[in-house]
């Protein structure tokens, strides 16, 4: 079959489709709005119907394989789409849903005659892979064939001609879905059982944080009934981020998850007992003046959020569950009298595993029962004597210590323990900002996982949890995390050459994998690049140079663009002067939809955003807790664009001073951000970490 005639037939299949899907949304009806209970049921299935039925009108699918099985005498054409179709009438289905089981078939075949095989809920079922097509249809109109395979044809090239289309395109301000392209190695994590916490490391560009949402999508699928959408959790870098990754999961048809920062949710479970010390900015402590390694390995957020430090938490929580027993007995009348051990009994009939503030709050409960029912018993009457049998319990239950997560952490600020990892003058300020109910982004993870252990998760347990940029996670913010669910079911994703956060985050993934049983973890590593071109991750690579980061380089696709610029400009003024005519260039080619200038600082991006703007040029200026990402031009310090993609990156001051020999993981995140064009400006001397310019100017 011709390219030709092979367009034309897939063309006249793609209208028969959406004749189909057009008919079934217009039969939905108008939505239900009274209140009969069934009827509302019913009304929520419509309209998660109609939602499905509205992602495949835009692109009813993406991918055909052609398979026969073993026991059938003719291969079978199979449509992968985003959101499963089948026939009004014959119930034959139109569109296969990515996430079913056969569909793996079109991410894990990569060529080849062999039989393969894919797991179905009945068993293995194996056959042949008689024709791979990938196709591009937008707005309902058929764009773009091409065949990856094709059975019985020499196979010319290795290279998947789609996915370099895709990824030649330009960005906009929105991360996109990668149904169309997930890959071999990434669809293997996407369908990993859910009694797992799978964790990710995956060098920039490698689609870890797209993965981890259509895992989710697929867990919903896979498992449905047993997880729900409501029972799941997103936690991002910053709020600005989770604006950014906001259309994947509803063009992948799936809803209500909550999506959040940790800052955010660890003050939600306070109960917004504190709040974050705005005086204190930690990004621009640590980026806007050169720090030591030495300092950041010695930081105070370290310390707090390490193994030992939550040694000493769990330490002074068993010292205060130890407490709910009294010392001496409870006698308010002669011969009225409970005893250290009545109370034991009393515990003992209950659950151990409540928490703390719970339980005290059932013995409580008990003692008050108890006295009630002594009064009874005697059938006395004296309204005087009640009430200072009340007052004397009252002063009884109160040498039961009752503390909230602040109280508790203050007490242990306070200890000769602590006193020894920490800096007094720390501990000192950190007791003071808790009296005025202010905290450091530090004291959410002990806070809140003190919390949690006094008083209990109050929702239901996470059916999973995603953590995206864990290399910026602690040891203690995993374990305040696990006691949000029964069994691990997480999919933890980062990158440790951007681990830029050293004073806070992780070294190795073994500090948070050990959390966890062997049996209930998976490790995977996404070494290939599918953000830059060939010039950019080589570049970017030599800039990390031999920092042993334990992880594999990233490995680019095979697709190649321009050399890599680095200019140099004799004085600042010349500097923020070519800055000026790069965007401009940039902008007049109108080959790039989205561009960022990289700062090194906040103060150097308000300049720059300042001449921008002197010479006409409309431009966003980026700052530390921004809620959203608006595209086109866009200047923004070097510490902020980790998770952000843009077609063409200009890094405005790549000299030795701006950055140093401890940002090489800074600047790596700065070039590893570009698609498509990537240019450093500097003045003076150049970074030592590009020592051997790739296209000097």
């Amino acid at each position: 079959m011709t390219v030709q005639s092979a367009f034309q037939e897939e063309a006249a299949r793609v209208d028969e489709v959406l004749v189909q899907i057009r008919k079934q949304l217009r039969e939905i009806g108008p939505r239900y709005t009274g209140n009969d209970f069934t009827e509302q049921m019913l009304e929520l299935q419509r309209e998660q119907r109609q939602q499905r039925l509205e992602v495949a009108e835009r692109e009813p699918y993406f991918g055909r394989i052609d398979f026969q099985e073993t026991v059938h005498p003719a291969p079978k054409p199979l449509y992968i789409g985003k959101a499963g179709v089948a026939h009004e009438k014959s119930n034959d289905v139109l569109v296969v849903d990515w996430r079913a089981p056969v569909a793996s078939l079109f991410y894990a075949f990569s060529g080849g005659e062999a039989p393969v095989t894919y797991e179905s809920p009945d068993g293995d079922v194996e056959g042949t892979v008689h024709l791979k097509r990938n196709l591009m249809i937008r707005d309902g109109k058929l764009e773009r064939v091409v065949d990856s395979y094709v059975r019985g044809q020499e196979e010319e090239s290795v290279t998947d001609e789609f996915l370099l289309y895709r990824l030649g395109e330009s960005k906009d301000n929105k991360l996109r879905d990668i149904v169309s392209t997930i890959q071999q190695e990434q669809d293997r994590i996407i369908r990993t059982d859910k009694n797992k916490a799978v964790f990710i490391q995956g060098v920039a560009g490698s689609g870890k944080t797209t993965v981890a949402l259509h895992r989710l999508a697929y867990l919903l699928y896979r498992y449905a009934g047993a997880i729900r959408a409501e029972r799941m959790v997103i936690f991002a870098p910053n709020r600005m981020f989770l604006d950014y990754i906001s259309g994947v999961l509803p063009e992948l048809g799936v809803g209500d998850i909550l999506q959040t920062t940790f800052a955010d949710w660890a003050q939600e479970q306070l109960q917004h007992e504190v709040r974050l010390d705005e005086a204190y900015d930690p990004f621009v402590y640590w980026f806007e003046q050169p720090r030591t390694r030495e300092e950041m390995e010695h930081a105070p957020s370290r310390v707090k959020g390490s193994l030992a430090f939550k040694a000493l938490v769990d330490e002074k929580l068993s010292l205060t569950e130890a407490s709910l027993i009294p010392e001496q007995s409870f006698e308010p009348l002669p011969g009225w009298k409970v005893t250290p051990a009545m109370i034991v009994e009393w515990l003992s009939t209950d659950d151990a595993s409540e928490p703390y503030m719970k339980r005290r709050s059932r013995l409580v409960s008990r003692l008050k029962r108890w006295l009630e029912s002594e009064w009874k018993a005697r059938r006395l009457a004296d309204g005087k004597l009640k009430s200072q049998l009340g007052t004397k319990l009252n002063a009884y239950t109160k040498k039961i210590p009752s503390y909230t997560a602040s109280q508790l952490y203050s007490s242990l600020l306070r200890e000769p323990a602590v006193q020894e990892l920490l800096p007094a003058k720390s501990t000192a300020a950190t007791i003071k900002a808790l009296k005025q109910k202010l905290v450091q982004p530090e004291d959410l993870a002990p806070l809140v996982y003190i919390q949690l252990r006094l008083f209990g998760f109050e929702h239901s347990p996470y059916d999973h949890i995603v953590i995206d940029e864990a290399q910026d996670y602690s040891p203690f913010q995993l374990e305040a995390l696990k006691q949000c669910q029964r069994q691990p079911s997480m999919t933890v994703l980062g990158d440790l050459q951007q681990g830029i956060h050293g004073y806070a985050g992780i070294h190795s993934w073994k500090e948070l994998i050990s959390l966890l049983p062997e049996a209930d973890t998976g490790y995977f590593e996404l070494d290939r690049s599918y953000r830059s071109t060939m010039e950019i991750i080589d570049f970017a690579n030599l800039v990390l140079g031999a920092m042993g980061t334990g992880v594999k380089p990233a490995v680019p696709v095979f697709r190649s663009g321009e050399m890599v610029e680095v200019t140099n400009a004799s004085t600042d003024d010349e500097r923020l002067a070519l800055v000026v005519d790069t965007v401009k260039a940039w902008q007049k080619s109108g080959h790039y939809r989205t561009m960022a200038v990289l700062g090194r600082t906040a103060r150097s991006c308000e300049e720059i955003a300042g001449k921008l703007a002197e010479a006409g040029i409309a431009a966003s200026l980026v700052q530390s807790k921004q809620d959203a990402y608006g595209g086109g031009l866009t200047v923004v310090p070097a510490y902020l664009s980790k998770g952000l993609e843009f077609d063409a990156v200009l890094i405005a001051d790549a000299d030795g001073d701006s950055f140093g020999s401890n940002d090489a993981k800074l600047l790596y995140v700065a070039c590893t951000r570009a698609l498509h064009k990537l240019k450093l400006l500097y003045c003076g001397e150049l970074t030592s970490l590009v020592s051997e310019p790739v296209a000097a100017v």
